[in-house]
């Protein structure tokens, strides 16, 4: 996969944001920025934080622009959010769900530095992307309470949907044993259920029950599950432990 697996609109989308943001590299350097982040969009490993992420990100926080002062800027943190991923162990989903935001915003630094535009504009996009890590927006800075709230937005997914993100973040960390993998997410799905709002936007604001409903069914389901396969774990009566975990041990099922 790569930019030819792209939408077509993608790359323009891109350098429309790059130059209402004040660059003054040509289009033709803007567009290879662009094509770089396709390409990490689609990195191997991708089965959630892929291009699909990326566009749906981009298309709540087109819903959610009129609540933005800085939109172009918005949506380049958006493009950068998870431009540098890394889902090889569980700490790495448990405490950031893979997306290096940390790493990922000095690369915004670097390459919009080197596109020409302001200081402050590059600084701003940084922020944003910084502030991805906790996911607690001052509900008085809309732009990031807009990319915050469009990054979670698939929480409010109708529930076959979320069924399929479910899956397609467990498939990123195949390689994680399931009891862990489902341990992280139950601490994951507790903590943003434990929160006073989701969403921070106003209009985010309708996406908030929608989205507790998919979290308290995905919870019930975590536990439950979890509890079979520590039951498991622990043997089967013999006093020996059971190793193996059945297929269907999984939190998207």
């Amino acid at each position: 996969m790569g930019v030819y697996d792209a939408p077509q609109w993608l790359l323009s989308a891109f350098v429309r944001s790059v130059v209402g943001a004040g660059a003054t590299a040509p289009e033709d350097e803007i567009r290879r920025v662009g094509t770089d982040l396709v390409d990490r969009w689609t990195g191997t490993g991708r089965t959630y934080h892929n291009l699909r992420h990326l566009t749906d990100v981009l298309a709540r926080v087109d819903e959610l622009a009129e609540e933005t002062h800085e939109p172009h800027l918005v949506r380049l943190a958006a493009w950068y959010h998870g431009a540098i991923f890394d889902a090889d162990k569980v700490a790495a989903y448990a405490n950031r769900g893979g997306e290096d935001e940390v790493a990922s915003a000095a690369l915004a630094r670097e390459q919009l530095t080197a596109l020409g535009l302001p200081r402050a504009a590059v600084e701003r996009v940084h922020e944003m992307v910084i502030v991805l890590v906790r996911h607690l927006a001052d509900p008085t800075d809309f732009d990031c309470a807009v990319l915050c709230d469009a990054d979670l937005a698939m929480l409010a997914a109708e529930p076959q949907r979320y069924k399929a993100y479910l899956h397609d973040v467990r498939e990123e960390y195949a390689g994680v044993p399931m009891a862990d993998y489902l341990r992280a997410r139950l601490r994951i799905v507790r903590k943003l259920l434990a929160r006073p709002s989701l969403f921070v936007s106003p209009l985010g604001a309708a996406w908030e029950e929608p989205a507790r409903q998919n979290l308290g069914a995905e919870l019930h389901k975590l536990e439950k599950v979890l509890a079979e396969i520590e039951a498991r774990e622990t043997g089967d009566g013999s006093g020996e432990p059971l190793t193996r975990i059945h297929p269907a041990a999984d939190a998207s099922a």
